[in-house]
């Protein structure tokens, strides 16, 4: 009898269209807290808790920011590789994330604020047909 061992060598992915209607955050939030379900098996363990509702919570105020300043549909992508998830949203503005300065007493703007302080890696780029905000966060938080 012969013994194979399989060695996957890409990225697990799953990538989602939404219609940036009701309920499409909810979606965003459900399709990444199965994906990170999904990674137990390559982790040989489950996501630790709190970092998974940190990585809930970026997709929430990345597709949140989606469907509020871009017109149209957006499409989100989780993968993971090397110990990282890293979330892609593209959407169809080519209007980058403006930076503000923290200020604990301004009403809104703080999500992007959010996603940089949970992040190991913020991106945003213009792409043909709009945007791409990519946040890349370690699975497990670094010592």
């Amino acid at each position: 009898m012969l013994d194979v061992l399989t060695t996957v060598t890409e990225p697990l992915r799953r990538s989602v269209r939404y219609s940036g209607r009701d309920g499409s955050i909810a979606a965003a939030r459900d399709t990444a807290a199965a994906f990170l379900d999904d990674l137990a098996p390559d982790r040989a363990a489950p996501v630790p808790g709190e970092r998974a509702e940190e990585i809930l919570l970026v997709v929430s105020e990345l597709v949140t920011n989606a469907g509020r300043y871009a017109p149209g549909p957006y499409e989100m992508e989780l993968s993971y590789c090397g110990g990282a998830v890293e979330i892609t949203v593209w959407d169809t503005s080519s209007q980058l994330p403006r930076r503000f300065e923290p200020d604990p007493l301004r009403i809104g703007g703080h999500g992007m604020e959010i996603v940089r302080r949970l992040c190991r890696q913020v991106t945003a780029e213009r792409v043909h047909g709009g945007k791409r905000v990519t946040a890349r966060l370690d699975v497990d938080r670094p010592a």
